[in-house]
């Protein structure tokens, strides 16, 4: 029987919840507000209206959605999609507001598509698709995919061309060892919650250094987020076809999500194949809303794993209690300009701690069977082009129709559906000895 946690320990795991909810949400806003040349006004609106979304529809998931602690945030594939359609947008010398109108429509087109699979049961059957070995794949070309990104975060990089903060990344390196190193050797409390301990030490770090965050301006004490702030949904034709894969993509994202956490969670693994439908319709509804109100697209985040992993914070009600404090949290802009405040070096140093674990997962996933020479084969074969791809340049694949430009230009659904594809066509062989 699990044991109960007292007052203290439920209002901590609580605050750490909401940390990692709050780490996972506040960078990629003012990403994609310089990428669209936004003013920061509007940045701290979308700011706003992402943290909103992220504890509604982490609240709704674990409510009624997998019923699994599992963080939604902004979806790094999203992002992607996000700058390869504004990098076209420029080229080409399209309306930015428009791009953006035209990104909207595509995440409706998503979610309608992933409710359609999630309430009809498609999304459990296929699961099929995703074995262990596609599972454990994406997982590691995921945390290749964002470990550049938090490690350039760490360094304090900024500037064209980037150059390193050696000040920064001395602060944001120190919190990541003391994540990891109390994760590991911490005893008692410390190792449970070695994550908020790293990400307050750093903060304290960061502020007596001098440095501070981008002071976002806000004198309002309530306001409720604004409906399709970047204007009405458009229709493209090359988006649709492009959704229609990237759905793809976002059900190995929910698959991958669910059985990492749900390994995680006591007596939650034979409940796995509910949790994938419930967690489809529901990703569908929080893709609706990431439309509704304007945001990056709305995921469960795989990290989620790696954050139970390192903090052994697998119980649902301090979770839910830490989507509801952010929705509500977001109301008050006031409120949120200070939380904007924490350092994007120390959440970033987080966050690649988290990650750790979830290398530590993809690997566990694809080792669950034995690595014979087939399976070498197509893990060699998916790492090499969507690790490969990840090192190409954004304007090579300028020149191809957008929808293969989508695609081989983003090495995380480049490389999922080569493992899928290999995975299907070249069967092991006592399937094709059956079948003969």
């Amino acid at each position: 029987m699990e044991e109960r946690q007292t007052p203290w320990q439920f209002g901590l795991g609580s605050l750490q919840w909401f940390i990692f909810l709050l780490a996972n949400a506040v960078a990629l806003p003012i990403v994609i507000g310089g990428i669209y040349q936004l003013p920061l006004p509007k940045v701290m609106e979308l700011m706003q209206r992402t943290f909103f979304v992220v504890g509604v529809t982490s609240f709704l998931q674990g409510w009624i959605g997998h019923r699994l602690p599992i963080a939604d945030g902004p979806a790094g594939s999203w992002v992607a999609v996000f700058t390869i359609f504004a990098d076209m947008a420029i080229r080409q010398g399209h309306d930015l507001q428009q791009t953006l109108r035209i990104l909207e429509g595509g995440m409706i087109m998503a979610g309608l598509l992933l409710i359609v699979l999630g309430a009809t049961g498609v999304m459990v059957r296929m699961r099929k698709l995703f074995t262990p070995l596609v599972t454990g794949s994406f997982l590691l070309l995921l945390g290749f995919q964002l470990s550049g990104v938090f490690l350039l975060g760490m360094l304090g990089a900024h500037g064209e061309p980037a150059k390193a903060d050696l000040h920064t990344a001395l602060i944001s390196f120190g919190v990541f060892v003391l994540v990891i190193g109390l994760s590991v050797w911490g005893k008692g409390w410390m190792r449970g919650y070695a994550v908020l301990l790293g990400i307050i030490s750093g903060w304290i770090a960061y502020s007596l250094s001098g440095k501070s965050g981008a002071v976002l301006p806000a004198t309002d004490w309530f306001q409720l987020p604004r409906v399709f702030a970047w204007g009405m949904p458009v229709w493209d034709s090359g988006m649709a076809v492009a959704v229609v894969l990237f759905t793809l993509l976002l059900v190995s994202n929910t698959v991958a999500a669910v059985t990492a956490v749900s390994h995680m969670v006591p007596k939650r693994l034979e409940k796995e194949a509910g949790a994938l439908n419930a967690g489809g319709w529901a990703g569908g509804i929080a893709h609706l809303f990431s439309a509704v109100f304007s945001t990056v697209g709305i995921v469960p985040l795989p990290a989620s794993a790696g954050f139970i992993g390192l903090t052994k914070q697998h119980r649902l009600r301090p979770f839910l209690t830490a989507c509801i404090a952010l929705s509500l949290i977001s109301l008050v802009p006031a409120v949120i300009s200070k939380l904007s405040l924490l350092p994007g070096p120390v959440a970033n140093a987080a966050l690649m701690a988290s990650f750790v674990q979830l290398i530590a997962l993809g690997l566990q996933t694809i080792t669950r069977e034995a690595l014979d020479q087939r399976r070498l084969t197509i893990l060699g074969v998916t790492f090499l082009f969507g690790v490969g791809t990840m090192f190409l340049p954004k304007t090579i694949f300028a020149q191809l129709p957008s929808v293969i430009s989508y695609v081989c230009g983003n090495g995380l659904l480049l490389g999922t559906l080569l493992a899928i594809a290999l995975e299907q066509v070249w069967k092991k062989e006592k399937e094709v000895s059956v079948g003969a």
